[in-house]
């Protein structure tokens, strides 16, 4: 089920056993493909820009509420819990659990059945707990939540006109020019 408050940017995509929570985002060019094992995506969680959310048979992919994906993140069958943060680009593979609180750094690869504990900061590539999140953190990871929930409410409303080269033939009249814009 995707809640009617969910907003789903121009070219995400969604597919199969899917359910997306009350003011969840998913933005631009970013898949959710259940047709493996179902996904669910919690209450006011965002999945930024290019990432992937996929699951094989037996390892859903459960995310939790208040979670902030960074841009191009891909999680593979693994559980997220409640006011995370995964850094851009982290990759977190199939039985991977996050326990609440805690916060993947960018980058971070956190191979099959990594346990992160809860309120955890984890780096590097395999991902190693290298401290607890502190409260500023926590703040922040509030704060980024809060911020997507309310862009997503501008980007529905029409706030933010999307152009692309597919607008229109114009971009290709242009490309299509000699230099100068006469031949001559």
């Amino acid at each position: 089920m995707i809640e009617s408050t969910a907003f789903i940017a121009r070219a995400a995509i969604v597919l199969g056993d899917v359910q997306l929570g009350k003011f969840a985002s998913l933005w631009y060019n970013t898949v959710v493909r259940g047709d493996t094992e179902r996904i669910v995506v919690g209450d006011e969680t965002n999945i930024q820009d290019l990432s992937m959310v996929h699951a094989d048979p037996g390892f859903p992919c459960l995310i939790g509420n208040r979670v902030t994906v960074g841009h191009r993140v891909i999680l593979h069958g693994c559980t997220v819990e409640d006011d995370c943060m995964i850094g851009m680009g982290a990759i977190l593979l199939n039985g991977v659990r996050v326990g609440r609180g805690s916060v993947v750094g960018a980058g971070a690869v956190l191979v099959e059945g990594t346990v992160v504990p809860p309120g955890s900061m984890v780096l590097g590539i395999p991902g190693r707990v290298v401290r607890e999140v502190d409260e500023s953190m926590h703040a922040r990871i509030d704060l980024i939540w809060r911020h997507y929930v309310a862009m997503a409410d501008k980007h529905r409303l029409g706030q933010f006109p999307i152009r692309s080269s597919t607008d229109g033939d114009d971009v290709a009249e242009r490309i299509s020019e000699p230099m100068g814009g006469t031949g001559s």
